[in-house]
């Protein structure tokens, strides 16, 4: 088995009908910006009535058709915001936790310590965060917060950290698959490519997502020297 084997994030997700929600963190092709995407998926009515909107260097989830939320309590949220030196990118309103914590001069784990996988039985959806680092150049960490059982009686909590490589991404998504219950992600980050091109990144995520499943995706890259941001955000639902 190949443990450094990178594969086109398209390749990653066409045959995967329900990957739930991803976060792919990494460094451009030529080294110089670091890169964020997230996205969302949906299989209920519920989850499908969202839509991701860009507020200053925020992204928030809003119902794209307000009288039909039943229980907005786990599909509206903040997935990105900003944090001193510090991008956090979460699948949940941990996002918050994270960020609180970072203002306050404590650490992503700190944060997640306090925090659990989603209370959504028998699926126990896990809680997957990111946060990318711009203290003393660029460094990024993901995590995972999921059910150590069946019955959802702990929570076991795993965090990556990764000092940047030219090209490369780290993919972490909540489900390896459609299921029922739904089968939570296992083992390590998976590598993708990521390429200069935010637009081309962006098309072969979208491309790529199951078309019934998929709802919105959010894609940042950020110039390491001046800091300058640039964003890609698609919507199914307009």
């Amino acid at each position: 088995m190949n443990v450094y084997k990178t594969e086109n994030i398209g390749d990653r997700l066409k045959n995967n009908e329900y990957a739930g929600r991803g976060i792919v963190t990494g460094l451009s092709a030529d080294g110089k910006k670091a890169v964020l995407a997230y996205f969302i998926m949906g299989r209920s009515a519920n989850s499908r009535n969202r839509v991701f909107t860009e507020k200053g260097d925020e992204v928030v989830i809003y119902p794209f058709d307000a009288s039909k939320v039943e229980d907005p309590s786990l599909i509206i949220y903040s997935p990105v915001k900003t944090a001193g030196k510090n991008v956090v990118v979460t699948n949940g309103d941990q996002t918050d936790t994270v960020a609180e914590y970072l203002n306050a001069g404590k650490s992503f784990e700190a944060a997640l310590e306090t925090r659990c996988f989603e209370p959504d039985a028998p699926n126990f959806t896990p809680r997957i965060s990111a946060v990318l680092n711009f203290e003393n150049g660029f460094t990024y960490k993901q995590s995972i917060l999921k059910s150590g059982d069946e019955k959802g009686s702990v929570c076991n909590r795993y965090t990556f950290s990764y000092t940047p490589i030219a090209g490369l991404g780290h993919f972490i998504h909540t489900y390896n698959c459609n299921g029922n219950p739904i089968p939570t992600f296992t083992g390590e980050p998976e590598r993708v490519f990521i390429p200069n091109d935010i637009a081309a990144f962006t098309e072969e995520i979208w491309t790529n997502l199951n078309e019934e499943n998929k709802i919105s995706l959010y894609v940042r890259y950020i110039d390491l020297q001046s800091g300058v941001w640039e964003s890609k955000l698609i919507n199914k639902n307009k």
